[in-house]
């Protein structure tokens, strides 16, 4: 594989460790109604307006940002295998388009070891990307997940 198409040199990442046991951070990602609690950045009210978890099926919501403009969020997953990994295709419009994330759970007692990458087209588009604040974002992001979980 060449370097320029690696996909380690295209991919963001982010990890954490939950004080939650798994099948508690599991079910906040695959609820609706927890999701909604705190996908989005601190700030951000979300609405689910589909959530059909299941390999093939979509998802879609909606963000409400403080100044009262809304952008959606939606994708496709592509692979679920239980208290393991989710995986999706995603859009983030009008900021971020074309990529795939992946969330990944190990268990670690009673807290929860989290993966977080996102997986970017290009090289050049995931370096915009962490430019534009990927990692501030998504912090926030799983921050607002840590207090859901408390």
């Amino acid at each position: 594989m060449s370097e320029v198409n690696n996909p380690k040199n295209r991919t963001l990442t982010l990890e954490r460790t939950f004080d939650a046991p798994i099948a508690l951070v599991w079910e906040a990602w695959t609820q609706s109604e927890h999701i909604a609690q705190w996908w989005g950045p601190k700030g951000m009210e979300t609405k689910v307006l589909e959530h059909d978890f299941k390999v093939g099926g979509n998802w879609k919501y909606s963000m409400r940002m403080p100044d009262g403009n809304e952008f959606i969020s939606e994708g496709r997953y592509i692979e679920i295998v239980e208290h393991e990994k989710i995986i999706s295709t995603a859009d983030f419009k009008p900021m971020t388009e074309g990529v795939e994330i992946q969330a990944i759970f190990k268990a670690d007692g009673e807290k929860t070891h989290f993966t977080f990458n996102c997986v970017h087209e290009t090289e050049e588009y995931c370096k915009q990307q962490e430019q534009m604040g990927f990692y501030n974002g998504w912090g926030s992001v799983f921050e607002r997940l840590n207090e859901f979980l408390s």
